[in-house]
């Protein structure tokens, strides 16, 4: 498998029907809430299986005083096999030759175990987003 910056309008597809699949189809969330003002300004990143298959994707977007990581999403048949950590960790590698250290996110309640396992750590309260439950959390990378 290999994770890649997005360069082309074909590997920004891959990412969108990935996350159409995942947040929209699976999660119910509306298509024009998914894709927002920030696609244009964001490094989106995009992970591929060994036959070329586009099976997990994410962005970052520089937030001010951090770099905040956002729609992260794995296809299905890849999830609980790794993926998920892989394309985490390829994100903040990105993020490292960026020159950046300091990375948040707002992970679903269900995903906050996975973060953890990643290093990162809580910042307040969970909170509604999209009708789904979130919590901040936050990553010190080097």
């Amino acid at each position: 498998m290999i994770f890649k910056i997005v360069t082309n309008k074909a590997m920004l597809t891959d990412c969108f029907n990935i996350r159409k699949t995942v947040f929209v189809e699976e999660q119910g969330v509306p298509l024009a809430h998914e894709l927002d003002a920030f696609e244009e300004h964001c490094t989106h990143v995009i992970g591929y299986d060994h036959q070329g298959k586009p099976i997990a994707c994410g962005r970052f977007r520089n937030d001010n005083t951090s770099v905040k990581v956002e729609r992260i999403a794995v296809i299905k048949l890849y999830r609980r096999t790794g993926v998920g950590k892989k394309l985490m960790l390829a994100i903040e590698q990105f993020i490292h030759e960026q020159g950046y250290s300091y990375v948040t996110l707002h992970a679903q309640i269900h995903a906050k175990p996975f973060y953890k396992l990643l290093g990162y750590s809580t910042v307040g309260q969970p909170f509604m987003e999209e009708q789904i439950e979130h919590i901040k959390m936050e990553k010190y990378l080097y």
